[in-house]
């Protein structure tokens, strides 16, 4: 039976979509994830991929169309199957349940919030379901970090009605609504995967006790526990009877943590426990339904370890402390080992002398309100080499080989939970200033969570260096759907041979980790022999 594939919803804020390329043709067959089409949204271009499998029949957006969001981009069904009756006027909504139900899937941010017919018809009148919105484009599933608005809240269209992590930030989430919060889904600190319930919003008084149950049932969302509090209680452990060889003292019990190990805990407090070194789950509470909150951070003082009497006195005990995994963390480990285990690298290594570019930034630092790293430089001689040589510039697909003619360089900045890589976009087109000032920023906004999706996405080539480290070699894991990524270490002192003298000079080692897909060895090599031309002689980046 024929399904209508609708233009999906691929940001949060994304209204209309513009086809950039179709990569299947009518008549293709199509298996469950292949990729249709690149889609372009507000934000970025996205690959969609289908979440059915048949013969592609029919294609309703030509390459450079564009189209709302929910209206039709192609029809899905048996080969030489007649569809002129969904050409006719089935089209324009879901030709079936079963369309319906596939339409859902591939909205990521369902905020219109009637994701199937049988749902929308249990609702009541004026009932929005609100569900969780995919806030990036890599984001499978968020968490709750605060509330902003409270159940019998008024919300107004464009207010902001929780804050939520996802896999690279803390962003806020914005109401695409006006009514009543009428009742929250998902507690401070619980997680729900993308499209899952996270409100409801509607007329002030509206009973809406058996949506939540019908819209699980619907969508196949999973259950969301209740407060953990009731159970935190049942598995506090019991305090120690007290005995004649013991004087220490009992801890205050720690703040409820929730079914997946997350901590009830403001993100003020949370920010402040990182900075002084707290583990949360030591921290007693003292908010609203025992919340950790700021002052709960500021007063608290680690249990000392009371003296104990008696003859057999144990020299130290067995302890740790367990962190739950971040949004950011997970994410990290799912793309990196995909990485690691799809892309077969090998590794280039070279080291270069850094005489000429300590001299030069020393010059060139110099001049008033000016001021580049060593990173700068190699940030901009990476993105002219990369133009001479667009292999390494390349994407990997399994049908085909992408060669970027653009050069976006990617940043990988270290946060405190784990890595982020902001882009430096056109970085060839850029002075070394230029790149200096956008690095600090987007370095900056990294550190603070403000990132958005766009400034970590688009990337064709990635920098990462540990050398302020004090790091004089490493190897990278490549930042897909990069081709390479260059590991830079620190510049160090050595006895090097000039003129055939042992001279006191300035080394510096970097590798490039390669995917061997796309960069064979000697283009590689090619590539670190014009970097090594940029690097050693500085001044012809600015000439």
């Amino acid at each position: 039976m024929a399904i209508v594939v609708n233009m999906p919803r691929l940001s949060d804020t994304m209204e209309e979509g513009t086809v950039a390329a179709w990569l299947k043709k009518v008549g293709d067959k199509i298996e469950e994830g292949d990729i249709l089409a690149e889609i372009e949204t507000d934000k970025a271009t996205m690959e969609f991929e289908s979440f059915n499998e048949g013969t592609l029949l029919h294609i309703g957006v030509q390459e450079g169309e564009t189209t709302k969001v929910d209206e039709l981009l192609a029809i899905i069904g048996d080969e030489g199957e007649d569809i002129s009756d969904l050409l006719n006027g089935g089209a324009t909504s879901s030709a079936s349940e079963e369309t319906k139900e596939e339409a859902s899937e591939s909205i990521p941010s369902s905020n219109d919030n009637e994701n199937a017919s049988s749902e929308a018809a249990a609702l009541p009148e004026g009932v929005i379901v609100v569900t969780m919105p995919r806030l990036s484009d890599t984001m499978e599933e968020g968490t709750v970090a605060t509330w902003l608005k409270k159940v019998g809240d008024v919300v107004e269209e464009g207010d902001i009605l929780a804050e939520i992590e996802t896999d690279k930030a803390t962003m806020e989430f914005e109401s695409f609504q006006s009514g009543t919060l009428l009742e929250i889904g998902l507690q401070e600190g619980e997680s729900a995967k993308v499209d899952e319930l996270l409100a409801i919003i509607g007329p002030a008084g509206t009973d809406v006790s058996g949506v939540s149950a019908n819209f699980s049932a619907n969508t196949g969302a999973s259950k969301k526990e209740e407060a953990p509090k009731t159970e935190a209680k049942k598995e506090a452990p019991k305090a120690a009877p007290a005995t004649a060889t013991s004087t220490k003292t009992k801890a205050p019990a720690p703040t409820p943590v929730t079914a997946n190990g997350r901590v009830y805990v403001s993100p003020l407090a949370k920010k402040l426990a990182e900075e002084k070194g707290v583990n949360l789950t030591k921290v007693q509470g003292s908010g609203e339904n025992g919340r950790i909150i700021k002052r709960d951070i500021e007063n608290y003082e680690p249990a000392g370890s009371g003296a104990t009497v008696g003859k057999f006195v144990p020299t130290g005990q067995e302890d740790f402390d367990e962190v739950p995994n971040s949004q950011m963390r997970k994410a990290i480990a799912k793309s990196l080992t995909k990485s690691k285990f799809s892309a077969p690298h090998y590794y280039l290594a070279v080291e270069f002398d850094m005489d000429n570019a300590i001299a030069f930034r020393s010059q060139f630092n110099s001049i008033p309100d000016t001021k580049i790293s060593f990173n700068d430089m190699v940030v901009k001689a990476c993105a002219l080499a990369l133009k001479q040589h667009p292999q390494v510039n390349s994407q990997w697909f399994d049908d085909k080989m992408r060669l970027n003619n653009h050069v976006h360089v990617g940043v990988a900045v270290a946060v405190p939970d784990g890595l982020v890589v902001p882009v430096v976009r056109f970085a060839n087109e850029q002075s070394l200033p230029q790149i200096g000032a956008e690095v600090k920023e987007l370095a900056g906004k990294a550190r603070n969570k403000k990132l958005t999706p766009d400034e970590m996405s688009g990337s064709t080539f990635t920098v990462s260096n540990l050398g302020m480290f004090g790091i004089d070699y490493f190897t990278s894991i490549i930042n897909q759907p990069n081709s390479a990524i260059l590991s830079v270490g620190a510049i160090v002192q050595k006895p090097v041979v000039k003129n055939g003298e042992i001279v006191v000079g300035n080394t510096m080692k970097l590798t490039l980790a390669c995917d061997h897909r796309t960069v064979d060895g000697a283009t590689g090599a090619q590539f670190l022999q014009t970097l090594k031309g940029y690097i050693e002689n500085p001044l012809t980046m600015v000439v």
